[in-house]
């Protein structure tokens, strides 16, 4: 007996048992349960968790396997992408969702669109995350409500082929349901507040929280100046709040990035307490710059004086009172706190780097292994990158050191289009496109996300359409640049009335009144058209 025709024999028995349910049809609640697989966000939490830990095993025994996802701002975004991954690529596996703080801050905050400082509303996160599963779970009810109306056409028709092999589409569906990455920035408040917010994002549906190791309250964008970290204590009870609140929910094997943004934050909001030489405490503030001194005649009014390597030291304290790291001490940071976040319960590493350089990117994931030998990163291919202008002058260095002649290239100037078809631009491209399988393969990333992709492409298009459309092309704008390309592609939200759900209200109509129901869905439907 197929999953399909057990779900409706245990419904027959409910049924069967209860006096009075003579209008009920096991089939059609049968239906009804396989368009509702999830219950609650746990239920996907649960499930999600388990399909990302089977991801990391598989990226472990074969780095081709690296998985992918893009930022999504709204629940229809998201259902959208993984409508497109299902029609062009036939599964969905170990392709995710990224919930990105920017975006959320910019596009989803009650204030409107603020900086990426923490300052949006925290229950705008597990809001979000719940969005996005009501629309991946409402698309797996579409998707199924089709396929229920294949099975009864076919009957219909006496084509016992035809329904066997619709069924067997049912029978082996495959969700739109997909782990999200979601950012809870640098915790919003303390460890406490960390704790409550990851719960509700937890309960949401995410298996899956990113975490950094900024100062809560002076948080910035990881590829703007300003970032201030915090001792690596602070960021491990962060770290041990989202564990429990994973555990007391039952996600046991949820999983939790930690990222670091200490190769571009060159301050501290505090000193580290130290016990003894050489421990964690004494290792971040190894890293403060200062000065030395021999006496306490060197020490003035509120100077703040460390031992540190043995020596004292009057670490350079800035006018907003925060302290400085020693110029070029990033590499060496960023390694101290992955080691330091893995051996402490993380189980993913996020770098913040400034460009997109796959050595770079190795050099530090190399030292890392050294002591945490399986460590995998989740990288952001960031909008923030201009990645024409980074790949072409990655190109020509390497060029220019293999001694190769660039002199009909202005380093300076390789954005400019009159380079696009050279063989330097070419080069460029290919790096390009084969950035994520070359980094998956040597620099240790498992999972390539890009955060922003979504804002873009919504400002693009909605760009492209108003030129068009309010210009000389009028109507011709809307029709040749958007309507006759869905339809030719395929785009499922062309037809928009069942992309909201109107084909599956009519068939609950149906369930629930029979004969008498009022459907949507009939012949002087114009959606008929298409």
């Amino acid at each position: 007996m197929t999953a399909y025709q057990d779900q409706i024999a245990a419904l027959e028995q409910v049924v069967g048992s209860n006096q009075g349910w003579n209008a009920i049809s096991p089939e059609y609640a049968a239906r009804m349960r396989l368009q509702n697989r999830f219950n609650t966000g746990l239920d996907i939490a649960k499930y999600t968790a388990k399909v990302m830990r089977a991801d990391m095993a598989a990226y472990d025994a074969d780095s081709s396997q690296y998985t992918q996802s893009l930022g999504c701002w709204h629940g229809f975004i998201g259902q959208q992408k993984l409508i497109a991954i299902k029609k062009h690529f036939g599964t969905t596996k170990r392709k995710y969702l990224y919930l990105s703080g920017w975006m959320i801050a910019a596009l989803r905050s009650e204030f409107g669109p603020l900086p990426d400082q923490s300052m949006h509303e925290k229950t705008s996160v597990p809001a979000l995350i719940a969005e996005l599963y009501t629309f991946l779970k409402q698309a797996d009810a579409r998707e199924l409500g089709g396929l229920f109306r294949e099975l009864d056409a076919a009957r219909a028709a006496g084509d016992s082929a035809k329904a066997a092999a619709v069924q067997s589409k049912i029978d082996n569906f495959e969700t739109h349901v997909v782990p999200i990455i979601a950012d809870i920035d640098a915790g919003f408040g303390n460890e406490e507040a960390t704790y409550l917010l990851a719960k509700k994002m937890i309960e949401a549906g995410a298996c899956a929280i990113q975490i950094e190791n900024q100062v809560s309250d002076e948080k910035q964008c990881g590829h703007q100046d300003g970032k201030v970290t915090v001792p690596h204590a602070d960021f491990l009870a962060k770290i041990n709040a989202v564990r429990y609140a994973f555990l007391e929910l039952g996600v046991d094997d949820g999983v939790i990035v930690a990222r670091t943004d200490s190769l571009g934050a060159g301050l501290t909001k505090q000193i580290a307490v130290t016990k003894a030489p050489g421990d964690l405490g004494d290792k971040y503030n190894s890293f403060l710059d200062g000065d030395y001194i021999s006496s306490a005649d060197d020490i003035a009014n509120g100077d703040v004086v460390v031992k540190a390597n043995g020596k004292l030291l009057k670490p350079k304290r800035l006018a907003s009172g925060l302290f400085q790291f020693k110029p070029g001490s990033g590499i060496d940071r960023v390694v101290l706190d992955c080691i330091t976040s893995l051996q402490n319960g993380a189980d993913l590493l996020w770098i913040e780097t400034e460009k997109p350089h796959i050595g770079q990117i190795k050099e530090m994931v190399d030292r890392i292994r050294e002591v945490v030998p399986g460590a995998k990163l989740v990288y952001n291919n960031s909008p923030s990158f201009n990645w024409t202008l980074n790949f072409r002058q990655q190109v020509f260095d390497a060029w220019q050191a293999a001694g190769k002649d660039v002199s009909a290239y202005d380093r300076a100037a390789l954005m400019s289009a009159e380079y696009d078809t050279t063989e330097l631009a070419l080069e460029a491209d290919k790096r390009i496109q084969t950035f994520q399988a070359d980094a998956a393969r040597e620099a240790g990333i498992f999972h390539h996300l890009i955060t922003l992709p979504t804002y873009h492409t919504a400002a693009l298009s909605t760009d492209n359409l108003a030129k068009e459309y309010f210009g000389a092309a009028g109507m011709l704008g809307y029709v040749a640049g958007v309507q006759r390309k869905e339809i030719r592609q395929g785009i499922a939200c062309v037809k928009h009335q069942n992309m909201s759900g109107s084909d599956i209200g009519d068939d609950h109509k149906e369930y629930f009144s029979g004969e008498a129901a009022l459907k949507a869905g009939g012949a002087h439907n114009t959606m008929n058209q298409f």
